[in-house]
């Protein structure tokens, strides 16, 4: 039996004190918290806060200036390109755009078996072929999806297949920064619920990275609000938005009117 990491003390992901400063000025200023399988962490603040500075640090495509981010025990920041390519299919990250992120002279089936051609030992070529179909399913899709190119699909179905890839090499952790912004409000629920229902089947962490905060109290289990590159509050999200702490958290939250609408995201 595998132990799990609160059985063995380590927790999946740690980060601790972790700096990274362009020039003058502090994109991520002393970051501290930790992610357990199947939480959610939201990362919230306004724009240009270092919400998406901090995700790229974590998986090192942005180098940190000093502290620590853990893996399951193992310092991200200390390893080199090889070892953090490695450690890589185990925290992949959705971006914002899946138009800007899916290539556009492949077809969907090339885009998620495109990360095997690295990993190979995770699914072998005869497998392949069958694999693509279950992570199509796993997003809602159907079956012939897979010879469509990205300029055939919508917004949220290019967002479904960015999943689908992110999901091709089994990783704990989806960093998914922003995943629903660039997509018309009418689809934006499809793929919340697609994430939802694949945390819940399949025990990912995801960390959350949005400035829409009606959704993030939808989704999240706990809330760290960035200012400035600096973490100003973290809390269990019902906490937070019940009783904030920080002056920056309550100004936050009384801008948000969505808060206060009397709707259902996930309809």
């Amino acid at each position: 039996m595998t132990m799990t990491q609160s059985q063995t003390g380590i927790p999946l992901l740690e980060v601790r004190d972790l700096h990274k400063s362009f020039g003058s000025v502090k994109a991520v200023d002393g970051a501290n918290f930790t992610l357990e399988r199947g939480d959610c962490l939201a990362i919230v603040g306004e724009s240009g806060s270092g919400k998406s500075t901090l995700a790229r640090t974590l998986l090192q495509l942005i180098k940190a200036d000093s502290g620590a981010v853990l893996y399951r025990g193992t310092d991200l920041t200390k390893l080199n390109s090889a070892e953090m390519r490695r450690q890589r299919r185990h925290i992949q990250m959705v971006f914002q755009d899946p138009y800007a992120s899916l290539h556009p002279r492949k077809s969907v089936k090339q885009l998620i078996s495109e990360p095997w051609e690295i990993h190979t030992d995770i699914v072998s070529k005869a497998g392949r072929p069958a694999k693509i179909q279950e992570l199509l399913k796993q997003v809602n899709l159907p079956a012939y999806f897979s010879e469509y190119y990205p300029n055939q699909m919508s917004g949220g179905q290019r967002q479904r297949v960015a999943i689908a890839r992110a999901l091709a090499l089994e990783p704990d952790i989806l960093i998914l920064d922003e995943p629903v912004s660039a997509l018309d409000v009418s689809v934006q629920a499809q793929v919340i619920n697609v994430l939802m229902s694949l945390q819940e089947r399949l025990g990912l962490a995801y960390i959350f990275i949005s400035h829409d905060l009606a959704l993030v109290r939808l989704v999240a289990s706990r809330v760290a609000v960035i200012n400035k590159g600096a973490i100003v509050e973290y809390a269990p999200t019902d906490a937070l938005f019940e009783n904030p702490q920080h002056e920056y958290t309550r100004t936050l939250l009384a801008s948000s009117p969505a808060l206060y609408e009397d709707e259902d995201v996930s309809a």
